[in-house]
């Protein structure tokens, strides 16, 4: 009986010892589980960016502005993933209460702890952007240039705002903070022209065209010419065929018409009712057709004077001039028709 019960004894111990080491891995298992989702979560809400972070944004403080309201609309521009837990950065774990009011341009995605980190010590990050407006281009495209690069840029509201300004946006390489507008844009393209306008103001004074006139002819200029001697001399044509009360029959009109280059114009398209079809309708566009550079105001200030009444560019820019009509054919045909 004795052997009986200590064998028993043993194997009770043993079946014990068995269950609480089972249900000591449990609880380790269990315990190692809560801890690794602990810190998924801990790293998802603070350590990592959402990932549908807005790439180059610029999101706006406003003064007065409560940490809630600003963790909100974070939330709804995918800044981060919950209020609450920029709310509980903020004010838990960097013990502050306030904000700084203010533009702050995002680059790149950031995680919480980024976001807190910034808007509490107002580090706004609005960087100088280098964009170039080439010659040559209208403000349509203008504006396709800018929106990609400036977060704030509406191209709809830019084109409304240089409705009236076709020919009087300086082509130049500007420097913008990343926070600037479409208006920010409008008005330093503007102020550019003018100041580049005022250092030859006297020369267009003493000439016998206004300053729309010499702008929408420079305009033609810069589609039409690439070298400075060509341009001067494209302006002596057509300022004399305008003289003379000839059509000015070029085709760079065309793309501010419907797009189209030179080598694209079919025969309808010289057909085509519009006051910029310089073809069918006498006298200068009524707009300027790009925003020209200062060479080619400059060319459209002086003239080449010579016995050309026409002429012809490849697509090299090499230029083909004729006294009449008959040599001008002669050109097309040698040098077109081929």
């Amino acid at each position: 009986m004795k052997y009986m019960k200590d064998w028993q004894t043993t194997n009770y111990e043993k079946y014990r010892s068995r269950a609480l080491n089972r249900a000591g891995i449990r609880y380790l298992v269990t315990t190692l589980v809560v801890i690794v989702s602990a810190c998924l979560t801990f790293y998802q809400l603070f350590l990592s960016p959402p990932s549908g972070f807005p790439k180059s944004i610029v999101f706006s403080i406003k003064k007065g502005e409560t940490l809630s309201q600003i963790s909100d609309r974070m939330k709804d521009t995918a800044i981060i993933r919950r209020s609450f837990s920029l709310i509980n950065y903020v004010i838990l774990l960097k013990g502050e209460t306030k904000v700084v009011a203010g533009d702050y341009y995002f680059e790149k995605p950031l995680s919480v702890m980024g976001v807190g980190e910034r808007i509490t010590k107002g580090s706004f990050n609005l960087v100088p952007l280098k964009i170039t407006f080439p010659e040559g281009l209208s403000n349509r495209e203008y504006a396709s240039i800018a929106e990609p690069l400036l977060p704030q840029f509406d191209s709809e509201n830019f084109i409304r705002l240089v409705q009236d300004k076709e020919g009087y946006l300086f082509p130049d390489t500007y420097l913008f903070i990343s926070n600037s507008d479409e208006k920010d844009v409008a008005d330093h393209m503007t102020d550019n022209f003018n100041d580049k306008i005022s250092v030859i103001q006297d020369q267009i004074d003493s000439s016998p065209h206004t300053l729309g006139e010499i702008i929408t002819m420079a305009s033609i200029i810069e589609e039409e010419a690439v070298t400075e001697e060509a341009r001067k001399i494209v302006s002596g044509i057509l300022w004399k065929r305008l003289e003379n009360g000839m059509l000015l029959q070029v085709d760079s009109t065309f793309k501010y018409i419907n797009g189209k280059s030179t080598y694209e114009i079919t025969a309808d398209d010289l057909k085509i009712e519009s006051p910029y079809n310089t073809h069918k309708y006498a006298g200068l566009p009524p707009t300027p057709i790009s925003n020209p550079g200062m060479e080619s105001i400059l060319a459209a200030l002086n003239p080449t004077e010579t016995e050309y009444f026409y002429f012809l560019s490849d697509r090299e820019g090499n230029m083909y001039y004729a006294e009449d009509f008959e040599d001008h054919k002669k050109n097309k045909a040698k040098y077109f028709d081929n």
